[in-house]
Formats: C-alpha cells, structure tokens, sequence
C-alpha cells in the first residue's frame, strides 16, 4: 500500500479532491471499456472515452481558481498526486497502481497544463517527464489512445523546453502509441513496417542496416544469373545502387539480370532519397 503524499496548501488539498473525484467517475465509464473481451476492445475505439475525459478536464479548469499560491521554487501544484501515481521503489523498479490512480495524475496534469499559472521552463520539463511516465504506464494498462495523448503533451512540452532528444523520444512513443490504438488489424500491422525500418522518422539510422541487407540479397541474387567472378558482382551491386550501370557493365548476366540490377536501381534510389529526407529533418529540425 503506497502512502499518499500530502497536498502543500488548502486550496490544492480542495482541488486535488475535485480531480480525485471526477476521476474516479471517469474511472466507472472506463471499467465497462476494460471488462470487455481483448478481441472486442481491440475492434473499439477509446475516441468517445477521451471525449468525456476531455469534459471532466474542463469542469474541473472552470473552478481553477488558485489564490495567488506560492510555490516552493520551480514546484508543480500537484506535485503529491504525481508522486503517489508514479512512485518507484528504492531499487527503480516501477511500483503497479490502479488505473484509477493514473488516470488521477492524468487528469491532474491536464487541470495544471490548462490551468491559469504559467508554467516556468524547469515546470515545463517536470510536467512533461510526467506526461512521458503516465503514458509509459498506460499503455500496458490497455489504454494506448490514452497514452498517446499524454505522449503528445509530454512532446509539446520538451519543444517548449527544447530538448529535442526527449521530444523526439516522445514522439517515437506517441507514434507506437497511435498504432496500438487503431481498431483495424491490418493497419496496426502495416504500422509496423515504419517503426522496424526508421522508426516513424524518428531513427533514420536503422535504415543504413536495411540498405546493408538489400545489398547482401542482390549480391546473392546477381550472383546466381551472372558468370563474372563474386568481387566483380559485389563491385556491380555497390555501384549500381546508387549510380545506374550502363548497357555495358551488365555483361556477364544470364536472364533475368538485368532486371534485378534495374530493381535494384529504383530501390536504392527510393532508399536512399529517405535516409538522407529523415536525417536533414533531424539534424535541422524540419
């Protein structure tokens, strides 16, 4: 059993009880989600629960009303809901929690993220790792449009903060996110495709591992329909990728040659055009 942190003023203790209150009724409207079969939420969408998580968010900003509260240095307001929501034991270990207890923390940093305090840089920052924890934790909860948009504010906050390491990490999650969410199959497995090859934009080094395998396989392609020697194939193969070979350097090659290497050509053009695309954009934040 956790011990619940205490709140820093009156007014906060009053508030925190609100946000406790209306996330435990959005927390009745969730149960029936989660009790349903995994195939069945798996075809659901959780757009509707968002909605009314959306309104209690708003029910409780329209009676934020802080009385001139001062903080202790660069503290958030509902800093003892967050320690209690997102607790680790001494050895790092991540301590489960109800769903409730999340959702409680979620509501409470959007209350403080819409709320009518201005944030500091260094609040900013201490939001957003938040954000980041409490999607981490719902997304094994089974509530991955959830945490998608507790990744999208945490990715919102580390751009204001610029810290563009942890708001591309975000960003990685956020995308993950969004597959899980969707209630189509074939769309969370295509959505794979992207994560393994770049991830989502995110990674544009993993690429240069697949233009090493795409090698390896025409190698091994052009190898069976050519008569030249292995170190004259890997020569044709490399060059080929990135410059087209002209009519004369393609002999040697039985049927079907010529065609792997004009394969070859347009998919180490497509490639290639998209490592160098991703890079410029995370390099220059394009």
């Amino acid at each position: 059993m956790l011990e619940k942190s205490s709140p820093s003023s009156p007014f906060v203790a009053a508030m925190s009880t609100r946000i406790e209150r209306h996330a435990a009724t959005y927390a009745e409207d969730l149960a029936t989600f989660l009790e349903q079969p995994h195939s069945l939420r798996r075809r659901a969408t959780e757009q509707p629960l968002l909605d009314s998580f959306t309104r209690h968010v708003e029910a409780v900003v329209a009676t934020y009303d802080p009385p001139g509260i001062r903080r202790v240095g660069d503290s958030l307001v509902f800093a003892h809901i967050y320690t209690d929501a997102l607790h680790q034991s001494p050895d790092g270990t991540v301590t489960s929690v109800p769903v409730t207890v999340l959702l409680t923390a979620l509501l409470a940093a959007e209350v403080e993220y819409r709320g009518p305090l201005r944030l500091s840089r260094t609040q900013k920052r201490q939001l957003g790792e938040n954000y980041e924890r409490i999607g981490q934790r719902l997304l094994p909860a089974g509530l991955p449009a959830h945490a998608a948009h507790a990744f999208r504010r945490a990715s919102s906050l580390f751009h204001q903060d610029e810290d563009t390491d942890a708001e591309d990490r975000c960003g990685l999650a956020l995308a993950r996110a969004r597959r899980l969410a969707q209630p189509v199959m074939w769309r969370r497995i295509g959505g794979l495709f992207p994560d393994l090859v770049c991830g989502y934009g995110y990674r544009p080094f993993r690429m240069l591992g697949w233009i090493a395998v795409q090698l390896v396989v025409f190698v091994a392609a052009i190898s069976l329909v050519s008569d030249n020697p292995l170190t004259v194939t890997v020569y044709k193969v490399l060059v080929n990728y990135l410059n087209p070979l002209g009519p004369g350097d393609s002999d040697g090659l039985r049927a079907g040659g010529r065609a792997l290497l004009v394969i070859e050509c347009y998919l180490g053009t497509v490639t290639t055009s998209v490592f160098f695309a991703l890079l410029v954009r995370r390099w220059f934040r394009l």
